[in-house]
């Protein structure tokens, strides 16, 4: 008996990996956890039937795979080192950081849309306004052809 096909990824689906793949990368950032336990903890956890389980699992292996270069890409663009950002300002940086730079598949605008959202949701006060920036002058320089600044300025700034 073969397993049911996954279900077609859909907006609200990735949507919700993201909530949950911030959540894991959180988690991980701040206990230093086997990620694979992490998502298995997730999948027992939590109700996973509206989940685009594949993107959930790309983007919580696929952020600590790449790490030093994630944190490379928004570096520039901070007011503080990376080790100081709040951990779920981290996190939310690294994952959108993450599918501006391979997912090229996802425009930009939806990539900080959704880091906006969930900074918002779960961050501190005014983290959204932070998140917001960081990405958008990271969405220049990732997706120049793509972004309207391309490389050369205007748009946000990162530390509003």
């Amino acid at each position: 008996m073969s397993a049911a096909p996954a279900p077609r990824p859909t907006p609200a689906r990735r949507t919700r990996a993201r909530r949950y793949a911030l959540q894991a990368l959180y988690q991980w950032d701040l206990s230093g956890a086997d990620l694979n336990r992490i998502e298995v903890q997730f999948h027992e956890d939590e109700d996973f039937s509206k989940v685009d389980t594949d993107y959930f699992h790309e983007l919580l292996h696929g952020v600590p795979a790449h790490l030093d270069e994630l944190d490379a890409l928004y570096r520039d663009y901070l007011d503080r080192p990376v080790g100081e950002l709040d951990p779920v300002e981290r996190a939310l940086l690294r994952l959108a950081v993450y599918e501006l730079a391979h997912r090229l598949d996802i425009p930009y605008r939806v990539v900080i849309n959704e880091a906006v959202n969930l900074g918002k949701k779960f961050g501190a006060e005014q983290a959204h306004k932070y998140v917001n920036g960081v990405l958008d002058r990271a969405a220049r320089a990732l997706r120049p052809v793509e972004h309207p600044a391309g490389e050369a300025g205007g748009g946000l700034t990162g530390a509003s």
